[in-house]
């Protein structure tokens, strides 16, 4: 194979729509974190944490749901919420409607740091991700996001919910 042949499978403008899908997927994650730990010591996995846990009812759930809706393993949740508990900005209790089950509630202590730590964060957010993009681009953006991840897992994705209204 030549250096100007690619591998079978992709074709050329494939491959080129990959290598920036790919670039993507490792540029973003980093740029994300950086500036989370920076400015308040968090990652983004565990600022996503504590976003869930502040929308969720009560400010609270089930390690297994938040496992599910941060799609990672309960080893790695686990990991993260006795990080987020020894910064006092969660607890962890025993489900009492299930014993066998264990909650992650969102303390105040987190709440103020979640507070402090997303104006920046979608601040980033908003500069990387959609300030290049116009508003067409950004609904397609959104739509071919849920397509490709629908593809990967038909499960329903977590969503931030709406406001009251």
């Amino acid at each position: 194979m030549t250096r100007s042949e690619s591998p079978a499978g992709l074709t050329p403008a494939q491959l080129e729509v990959w290598a920036a899908v790919a670039t993507l997927l490792e540029r973003l994650p980093a740029a994300l974190d950086a500036q989370l730990q920076r400015d308040s010591g968090l990652t983004h996995f565990e600022h996503g944490l504590l976003f869930a846990l502040a929308t969720a009812p009560d400010r609270t759930l089930r390690l297994s749901t938040l496992a599910g809706y941060a799609n990672c393993t309960l080893s790695r949740l686990s990991r993260a919420i006795t990080r987020l508990e020894n910064k006092s900005l969660v607890r962890r209790e025993t489900d009492p409607s299930d014993g066998r089950a264990s909650l992650a509630i969102l303390t105040d202590e987190g709440d103020k740091k979640l507070r402090q730590s997303t104006p920046a964060h979608h601040a980033l957010v908003e500069k990387l991700v959609f300030a290049p993009l116009s508003e067409a681009q950004t609904r397609q953006l959104g739509a071919i996001t849920r397509t490709i991840n629908a593809t990967i897992d038909p499960a329903p994705a977590w969503t931030p919910p709406t406001p009251e209204g």
